[in-house]
């Protein structure tokens, strides 16, 4: 799916090809590239209005820099499908996020140009500080190391403990601010507002301005460049905002903020920072969805929208006419401020997910008890854990795959304390396009080993209703309530909410030949397996757990009294989930039965569709189906 012959795209299938071009011709082909995304991701959905924004940085540093020898991070990868372009995957871009196609975010295994993979937050600045070290000790000092990072990633912790360790070191390090004022909902937070201030400031525009002339306007430094950078330094910080510049105050040399969107001066801009030693940040200002009139005006929207009309960006409908059951998501978002209505002590938290989390909902009812921390989830759980402590009860709703950020949080200032925090873990299992960085596959084996925690998973909408509403009765403690992205299974359901008794699992289906034990919306896959396996005259057993801990020790001991072959099945890790919990029960007891593990193996899974998935993994219905066939 390349350009049309003649433009210049057209031509570009590396950097080196790229360096043929004449400065003039950049804004060009900055245009080409950036109606390439857009024509591509129209038809084959991904993450559209971030990568829009980020096509002029892409081009300039690959046209400056000696790329893949210089070391090239994208933070997060989200904002690199122009970078993925120019290196070599053009012709493979409409495999983006497909099962078998190229990752929807950087990868070492991909290309070699992909010097760090980044599907979380916050996480360049610390990998190009540790490459330029290891470049210094490896003699290679003139090696560039540059780190875009979104100015959303910068609200994560690990970002600023890196500025941190690099202000003290003489690394050669660049840091590129991307600041779009907006990661996937708006920025939030102090370091926001301090950016803003840095933008619209006219004491900086006027420092900026005279620093410009300073060095002769556009024109390279010259031989008294360290002395003129020394002067611009010290103005910097005796005149911006009447204080001293917060990258400056960590002992970077700071840069901007200038256009993003001037491909011309960024180049020029990025062969004089690469002659300055040391770690040097350059803040650039952008738009997100850039190029695109709707996606500039809704970049939440646009950050991934689906199948779109690429002239008029309008987003296509689904066509299915058949009432659809609600998404996971929204059930959440809707159940929280029914719960909050009756309860005072209840608030919602989120680490930058309010609206994928669907907690937006909740800011917009009651705003002062919903609270987005920016991309920064171990605060997001302490935070928590400090409003527990004094009689709230907070849901923290967090995606399974960023959980593990902040699994010391959970452990030392939650559950330790026992105290009664409901995480909500969206994107619990193989959430599909995303891929391995974002699959929720280790949270119910990594959260089973933790003392006094409960964990649940619904089988449909209203088990997650009614968990919510058990979760957040006195005396639940320290909860877990995982559950996938996307759609559930009920166009209906009972809307009044029930008690559930804390580690009681249910009987969903009576069998004689064969047993299936299950955990969340897996077991609605075993459900319609049973069905098929009645053709064959196979009766099925199927056993929803609903909670992994306390497991249903009596429900245990039933199925391995009448069962002699047992499947069971996650939408989690193989690897110390149900399956072990089960084998653990098993070998505790002394029973003498098969057990057959299903779930996800123990490997990364790459991209795909859901669906897709379960089959590769093997626990879908035909999956099922023909594992009990396999052990009958």
């Amino acid at each position: 799916m390349s350009p049309e012959s003649g433009t210049l795209l057209a031509s570009i299938d590396s950097p080196a090809d790229l360096k043929k071009l004449r400065e003039e011709d950049l804004p060009v082909l900055c245009d080409e590239i950036r109606q390439f995304i857009i024509d591509v991701i129209s038809a084959n959905p991904g993450h559209l209005a971030a990568s829009l924004g980020a096509v002029e940085l892409a081009v300039a540093i690959h046209y400056v820099f000696d790329t893949p020898n210089d070391k090239l991070i994208w933070d997060v990868g989200h904002q690199a499908y122009a970078h993925k372009i120019i290196t070599g995957r053009k012709e493979k871009f409409h495999t983006n996020r497909k099962h078998k196609g190229i990752s929807g975010f950087p990868s070492m295994k991909e290309s070699e140009y992909d010097a760090f993979g980044t599907g979380h937050s916050s996480t360049s600045i610390s990998a190009a500080l540790g490459m330029a070290v290891a470049s210094a000790l490896m003699d290679k000092n003139g090696r560039q190391h540059i780190a875009v990072i979104g100015d959303g990633s910068m609200t994560g912790g690990m970002a600023m403990e890196a500025i941190n360790n690099a202000g003290v070191t003489k690394a050669n390090l660049l840091v590129i601010l991307n600041d779009n004022k907006i990661a996937i909902d708006k920025n939030v937070g102090a370091l926001k507002e301090y950016l803003v201030d840095i933008t619209t400031s006219r004491s900086y525009n006027k420092l900026k301005d005279f620093v410009w002339k300073l060095m002769g306007g556009d024109t390279r430094y010259g031989s008294n460049s360290r002395a003129i950078v020394k002067q611009v330094g010290n103005a910097v910080k005796s005149t911006i905002l009447k204080k001293s510049n917060l990258f400056e105050a960590f002992n970077f040399r700071y840069f901007g903020p200038t256009d993003g969107h001037d491909v011309i001066r960024l180049v020029k801009l990025l062969r004089d920072l690469s002659r300055i030693p040391g770690p040097k940040l350059l803040h650039v200002v952008t738009k997100k969805g850039k190029g695109l009139e709707s996606a500039e005006k809704e970049p939440t929207t646009y950050h991934s929208p689906g199948v779109f009309d690429r002239k008029t960006g309008k987003i296509k409908e689904s066509e299915c006419t058949e009432k659809l059951p609600p998404k996971f998501q929204n059930v959440f978002g809707k159940t929280i401020i029914e719960l909050a209505k009756e309860n005072d002590k209840i608030v919602g938290i989120t680490p930058a997910m309010s609206t994928g989390s669907s907690l937006n909902m909740m800011m917009q009812v009651m705003p002062e008890r919903a609270f987005d921390v920016g991309i920064a989830e171990q605060h997001a759980v302490t935070f928590a854990a400090g409003m527990a402590a004094q009689g709230m009860i907070p849901f923290c709703n967090i995606y399974s795959t960023f959980m593990q950020r902040a699994y010391d949080q959970v452990i030392h200032d939650v559950a330790l304390q026992n105290l009664h925090v409901v995480f909500c873990l969206d994107r619990g299992g193989l959430v599909g396009e995303d891929g391995a960085t974002h699959h929720g596959a280790f949270d119910m084996a990594y959260l089973r080993a933790i003392p006094g925690i409960t964990i649940a998973a619904p089988l449909n909408e209203e088990e997650l209703r009614n968990m919510m509403y058990t979760a957040q009765l006195p005396g639940s403690g320290t909860f877990s309530i995982r559950y996938p992205r996307g759609r559930g299974f009920l166009s209906e359901w009972k809307t009044d909410f029930k008690k559930l008794e804390i580690g009681k699992g249910q009987k969903l289906r009576d069998g004689k030949d064969i047993a299936i034990i299950s955990i969340g919306i897996v077991g609605n896959f075993a459900m319609e397996a049973a069905t098929q396996l009645e053709k064959e005259e196979i009766e099925t057993a199927i056993y929803d757990m609903r909670f992994l801990k306390p497991i249903d020790e009596e429900i245990l001991h039933q199925v391995f009294k009448n069962h002699k072959k047992i499947i069971t099945v996650e939408d989690g890790t193989i690897t110390g989930g149900l399956g072990s919990a089960v084998i653990e029960f098993k070998n505790e007891y002394n029973y003498s039965v098969t057990v057959k593990r299903l779930g996800i193996p123990d490997k990364f899974i790459a991209q795909g569709t859901p669906e897709e998935l379960y089959h590769i993994c093997g626990y879908d219905a035909d999956g099922i189906k023909k594992a009990v066939l396999e052990i009958i």
